[in-house]
């Protein structure tokens, strides 16, 4: 059955290692969102209202990013930090720009969400989050770099999050 091959494929890394391991980076993903998401506003801190704006366009940036970027990586899209069997590298688009656009996207929604959030359990989660998806990003570049030959070349071009910021890499 070609669908249900499609969905273990999304669903699944090359081996039952890292398929746990993967899941286990989604689920901390999906746990520190929460958190950020879901904290009450405190009021440790008022942000200037020039700050707030700039907080509150963060947050629509982010969004806008992570619909382009989602839309950008088309049938290569999974929820999880590994290639998929049908997928492509991506490098034009958003991924022209950054190796993890829908990280760059989630992280500016979310930095944008601890600003405006007067809370510092939530900008904690917010750094967190931001060191979660900097290893998520290692651990998912090797993978791709075992599955797309040109992937070392991309990624030595390619800044992982802030586009413009120099990669310092040589291709592998």
């Amino acid at each position: 059955m070609v669908g249900s091959g499609l969905a273990v494929g999304l669903l699944s890394a090359d081996n039952p290692r890292d398929t746990a391991i993967a899941w286990g980076f989604v689920a901390g993903q999906f746990a520190l969102l929460a958190v950020i998401l879901l904290l009450p506003s405190g009021g440790q801190w008022t942000l200037p209202t020039w700050l707030a704006t700039s907080a509150r366009w963060l947050q629509w940036i982010g969004i806008g990013l992570l619909i382009l970027a989602v839309v950008n990586l088309g049938r290569s899209l999974t929820p999880l930090p590994s290639p998929v069997p049908h997928g492509e590298l991506r490098t034009g688009g958003l991924y022209r720009l950054v190796r993890h656009p829908i990280y760059t996207a989630i992280m500016a929604l979310t930095v944008g969400t601890a600003l405006r959030s007067g809370n510092a359990a939530t900008a904690l989660a917010t750094a967190t989050l931001v060191a979660w998806f900097m290893l998520k990003a290692r651990w998912e570049e090797n993978q791709l770099r075992a599955r797309y030959p040109g992937y070392g070349g991309y990624a030595a071009r390619t800044p992982r999050f802030v586009p413009f910021w120099p990669t310092g890499r040589r291709p592998r």
